[in-house]
């Protein structure tokens, strides 16, 4: 049986504090709940800080990185994935994932959360712009979810991996 895999995504050099507090947070809560963190591995803003988190309790970690090499590597990555193509691997990042919780918003984590609604996926945005809310609700609606912290959207991944598990409920 396969493994949950939960995706975070969010900005690097452009996360604030509070998106990094909350990726921090979110990286830890998946480790405890016994899934797997994926994102996309460099050493920056939301990434290495859920990376950190999950690895503050010895959570497992893999990195979907968009360069050939180790050079941007969050050290709190586990399993690195090196795939030379630059943001394209953002839809290896959607489609790994058995739940993605955007936390933040940039242009990346945009085409990320639309690239999961086209796959089908279901998204968690984490304390979003009322801009971002509308946009992305107006596009899939049945598909995003919105939490106003931390501990909301880790209860809410665990009712849309309920539904996955058992879709008739």
């Amino acid at each position: 049986m396969s493994k949950t895999i939960i995706g975070v995504m969010g900005p690097g050099e452009g996360a604030t504090v509070q998106e990094t507090q909350a990726a921090y947070q979110l990286g830890k809560h998946i480790a405890l709940a016994g899934w797997i963190l994926l994102t996309g591995g460099r050493n920056s803003g939301v990434m290495d800080a859920a990376n950190q988190g999950a690895k503050s309790v010895n959570g497992l970690t893999v990195g979907i990185l968009p360069a050939s090499d180790r050079q941007h590597l969050s050290k709190a990555v586990d399993i690195p994935i090196l795939t030379g193509m630059g943001s394209a691997r953002n839809n290896i990042n959607v489609l790994s994932s058995d739940v993605i919780i955007a936390c933040g918003m940039g242009a990346g984590t945009a085409s990320e959360v639309a690239l999961a609604l086209k796959a089908g996926k279901p998204v968690i945005l984490l304390n979003p712009s009322l801009e971002s809310q509308a946009f992305f609700q107006q596009l899939a609606n049945n598909q995003i979810f919105i939490a106003d912290e931390v501990e909301e959207a880790i209860a809410l991944t665990r009712q849309l991996l309920s539904r996955q598990s058992n879709p008739s409920a």
